[in-house]
């Protein structure tokens, strides 16, 4: 009975340790094979993109961003207006009553000068891994800019390569965000999350008729 107990305490100990050190490997693995597609806004004036394409975050009950989105949306702009490309995609989370990210994140990009049509929206993008299939799948994209946090780029320049996207990402970070370090621990399990889908590639939750992002970003409007 004493040998069974601690064959299974072994095999526990040893199925704990396994999985402490695939997290790293594979956290590691996404980090060091994106690093390279992380760019300046001056480089990504050299990539001809379909569009830039904003990750979604938190908006506040009053209905503004909060600073990360806020930071995202405004590093997006500016490489609207410096010539990165004429399309914007912001794709974040608008499918519960009462909460709407890309909405907010469109009349960010207006009210700063953005046309409407250059703007489109992407109502489903619920995760990291759908934002960026349906930018490929949807939105009929082949290249990209993506524009979010340094720490979040890692994961979503991954899933774009394992898609088939030619993807760069511009780091949105401008500030010192609050809970910063509980977020950076969390990203290592999404990571980890992350990479066994895109091995997998399931589609989106949410399909729907394709939204060609060089055409009328008004067609997105709700």
């Amino acid at each position: 009975m004493k040998k069974s107990l601690k064959l299974v305490k072994f095999i526990s100990l040893l199925l704990i340790v396994s999985t402490f050190l695939l997290f790293i490997v594979i956290n590691s693995f996404v980090k060091s094979s994106t690093e390279d597609l992380i760019i300046s806004l001056d480089e990504a004036l050299n990539i001809n993109p379909d569009c830039v394409i904003v990750l979604g975050a938190g908006v506040r009950s009053d209905g503004s961003p909060s600073p990360m989105l806020q930071d995202r949306i405004i590093t997006g702009i500016k490489l609207y207006e410096n010539g990165v490309s004429n399309r914007l995609l912001m794709s974040g989370d608008h499918t519960k009553k009462g909460y709407d990210e890309v909405n907010i994140m469109k009349n960010y990009a207006i009210d700063n000068g953005v046309p409407s049509k250059h703007v489109f929206m992407d109502h489903a993008g619920i995760s990291t891994y759908d934002s960026i299939y349906r930018a490929k799948e949807i939105f009929q994209t082949d290249k990209i800019v993506i524009v979010t946090q340094k720490y979040h780029l890692y994961r979503a320049l991954h899933i774009a390569k394992k898609l088939g996207i030619d993807a760069y990402g511009v780091s949105a970070d401008v500030r010192i965000y609050a809970g910063q370090e509980l977020r950076e621990l969390r990203e290592i399990a999404a990571r980890v999350k992350d990479f066994l889908k895109a091995t997998i590639k399931p589609s989106s939750k949410i399909g729907g008729e394709a939204i060609p992002v060089s055409g009328d970003g008004d067609v997105t409007n709700d």
